[in-house]
C-alpha cells in the first residue's frame, strides 16, 4: 500500500511514517499543501494522511483537489479540533475518513488498512498461485511445506503479482506500490527482492521473468 502523509509538523509526520513502514507501507511525506499537491499529481497513493491546516495550500483545498482527481485515491483527514462541525466540513469536501489528533497509532493503522482496501478493487481472502497462499489481512505466506518467512519488500512485491492474476508488472510499477519515493529507481533493488523471493518460495518456480517488461506469476503456478 502507496501512503502520503501530508503534515506540517514534521516530529509527528516522521514518527507516523515509521510507524506505517513498520505495518509494511510505502509512506512518504509531505510538510506543506503545495509539497501534498505536487506529490499526489505525479504519483497514485492509495491512502492520503492529510492535515487540515497546512502552510501553503490548505489542506481543504488539497482534499478537494484529489477527490475531483478522479483516481481512487481515499483521504483521512487528520485535524486537532474533534468538533462535530469540523468533521462534518472534513467529510463534505470529499474526505473519506476523518480522525482527530492526538489518536491511537493502532485507530489509525486500522483505518488506514480499511481506507487502502476501498482504493483498489476487490481482492479475495486469499492470493493463490499453485500452492503457494498468501493472505493480505494475516500477512502471512503459505507453501505446501508450510509458512514462508518473507521481508516486508518481499511480501508487498509477491502480493502484488498475484494481484495481477498473470497480468506482468513491470519493475518501475513495483517499485512505485512497494517502496517509497526514497527509492533509488536505477538500483537493482526490484531485482534482488525477486531473486530473494524465489529462492525462499523454492520450487517450482512461480515468478516467470518477461523480458523487457516485468514479471508475472506464471501460468503453470496458477493452475
Amino acid at each position: 500500500m502507496r501512503v502520503l502523509v501530508v503534515e506540517d509538523e514534521e516530529p509527528l509526520a516522521d514518527a507516523i511514517a515509521r510507524g506505517l513502514r513498520r505495518e509494511g507501507m510505502a509512506v512518504d511525506i509531505a510538510l506543506t499543501g503545495d509539497d501534498g499537491h505536487e506529490k499526489s499529481s505525479v504519483t497514485r497513493y492509495d491512502v492520503v494522511l492529510l492535515d487540515r491546516d497546512l502552510p501553503g495550500m490548505s489542506g481543504d483545498d488539497l482534499c478537494r483537489e484529489i477527490v475531483t482527481s478522479g483516481e481512487l485515491t481515499r483521504v483521512l483527514m487528520l485535524t486537532a479540533s474533534s468538533s462535530v462541525s469540523d468533521r462534518v466540513d472534513g467529510l463534505s469536501l470529499g474526505a473519506d475518513d476523518y480522525l482527530a489528533k492526538p489518536f491511537a497509532f493502532p485507530e489509525l493503522v486500522a483505518r488506514v488498512r480499511a481506507l487502502g482496501r476501498r482504493a483498489t478493487p476487490a481482492a479475495p481472502p486469499l492470493l493463490t498461485a499453485g500452492d503457494v497462499e498468501l493472505d493480505p489481512a494475516k500477512r502471512t505466506v503459505r507453501r505446501a511445506s508450510g509458512p514462508v518467512e518473507l521481508t516486508r519488500k518481499e511480501f508487498g512485491v509477491l502480493e502484488v503479482l498475484l494481484s495481477a492474476a498473470g497480468s506482468v508488472v513491470s519493475s518501475e510499477e513495483l517499485l512505485e506500490r512497494v517502496w517509497d519515493e526514497n527509492a533509488d529507481p536505477f538500483t537493482t533493488t526490484v531485482r534482488v527482492t525477486v531473486m530473494t523471493l524465489r529462492k525462499k518460495l523454492g520450487e517450482p518456480g512461480i515468478i516467470e521473468t518477461v523480458v523487457g517488461s516485468g514479471y508475472r506469476v506464471s501460468v503453470a503456478g496458477s493452475e
